[in-house]
């Protein structure tokens, strides 16, 4: 039997989406992808990302069909004692519900895990939260923007030039960030209850998955302090840590360790740089960054940027070309890999999309077996016609 044959991975395994916008849906999207059948429980408006543009339809637009696919979409108002009852229905055998909504507001529902546990011992539940609910912010609306802002993030741009003012990273972070970890904590979860046959309570605040992604790196001096203060990774953050100017574009040159280094300058003919302290001593090094970052800015005005990326692959240094996302459809990288595929859409017509960048030898991912659902597209064939 072919991989292509195979059963996916989490094929069997329902997840009741009680999420909306990116953060929880990238991570159901995701999960859908590896064979879960996802059933995502929408309001009577539908998820507020259906109507960020552009959209050929209403309620379909772009974001929403970037995040939603491998999903059946069932409208119910959660409002009503009907809609609640509706879905404490899906929820008898199914093996996860994920929602958005405040832990609080679920309670108030009666929909909280230990309500729910009560009438299925086996369903995992999830909170996608803005904070974690041990905290003061634990009842605090949270937004990218907002978590961004909070976390750090935003005030790199100042720990890197003081002059600077806090700037948002140009992509929704904390959502995508917060969906990835949220996958896997499904899926340790998940691996769990199969080794145990325990379920539990999984909860992921956006503010800390952050946090914690970003202070990987920049806990720096801070981690051997009493009182932590000394954040920040210097090589992140020197002004010189840029993509460098060619003769005919801009191109990243990355040379790390003092064998790379000593080979980069031998090949620019910099033999006196070779046995410099700055390429034998990576301690030496860190502490001058960005005066080496900046040699390497001076040098790569000399050639042009296929000039640059022919000599540097030659000597076995990493370099790639400054590319734009509309360059990204010609890469011949992602030609190859068949990273872009064209799909038809049973209502939007031809769209694109991107395949799961994760493969598995022995079974598949699919991007293309369920596209993103019209809002209560599957209320009849999941709930039953005639269900008010």
């Amino acid at each position: 039997m072919t991989a292509e044959n195979k059963p996916a991975i989490l094929q069997g395994v329902k997840i009741v989406d009680l999420t909306s916008v990116v953060f929880g849906p990238l991570a159901t999207q995701m999960l859908g992808d590896l064979g879960a059948d996802v059933i995502k429980v929408e309001g009577p408006e539908g998820d507020l990302l259906r109507q960020v543009q552009p959209s050929r339809n209403k309620l379909m637009g772009a974001a929403f069909l970037g995040t939603n696919r491998n999903k059946r979409s069932v409208v119910l108002d959660l409002k009503t004692q009907t809609g609640r009852d509706q879905l404490r229905k899906l929820l008898i055998d199914a093996d996860v519900m994920i929602s958005s909504i405040r832990p609080a507001a679920l309670a108030r529902l009666s929909l909280d895990p230990e309500t729910l546990r009560q009438e299925n011992p086996n369903l995992i539940t999830v909170s996608a939260t803005g904070f974690g609910q041990d905290g003061p912010y634990a009842a605090k609306p949270a937004f990218d923007d907002s978590v961004q802002s909070v976390s750090g993030l935003a005030s790199l741009a100042t720990l890197r030039d003081p002059e600077a003012p806090p700037a948002y990273a140009p992509t929704i972070l904390a959502d995508k960030l917060g969906g990835v970890t949220a996958a896997y904590a499904v899926m340790g979860a998940l691996f769990h209850r199969e080794r145990t046959g325990e379920a539990q309570h999984v909860e992921v605040p956006m503010f800390e998955t952050l946090a914690a992604f970003l202070l990987a790196e920049h806990m720096d001096g801070a981690t051997f302090e009493e009182l932590p203060q000394d954040f920040g990774y210097a090589r992140m953050l020197v002004p010189h840590r840029r993509p460098v100017q060619t003769a005919d574009g801009y191109i990243t040159i990355l040379p790390y360790t003092n064998v790379q280094w000593a080979r980069f300058f031998k090949t620019v003919g910099r033999n006196d740089m070779i046995d410099h302290v700055w390429v034998t001593d990576m301690d030496a090094r860190s502490r001058n960054i960005g005066a080496v970052y900046d040699m390497v800015a001076h040098i790569a005005l000399t050639r042009t940027t296929d000039e640059w990326l022919d000599l540097m692959e030659q000597a076995d240094i990493p370099a790639m070309p400054v590319r734009n996302l509309s360059d990204l459809p010609n890469d011949p990288h992602l030609a190859a890999t068949g990273f872009f595929q064209r799909i038809d859409h049973p209502t939007e017509g031809a769209i694109w999309t991107t395949r799961p960048p994760v493969r598995f030898s022995a079974t598949p991912s699919r991007h293309d077996h369920r596209p993103a659902p019209r809002l209560g597209e599957h209320s009849d064939e999941i709930l039953g016609p005639g269900r008010e």
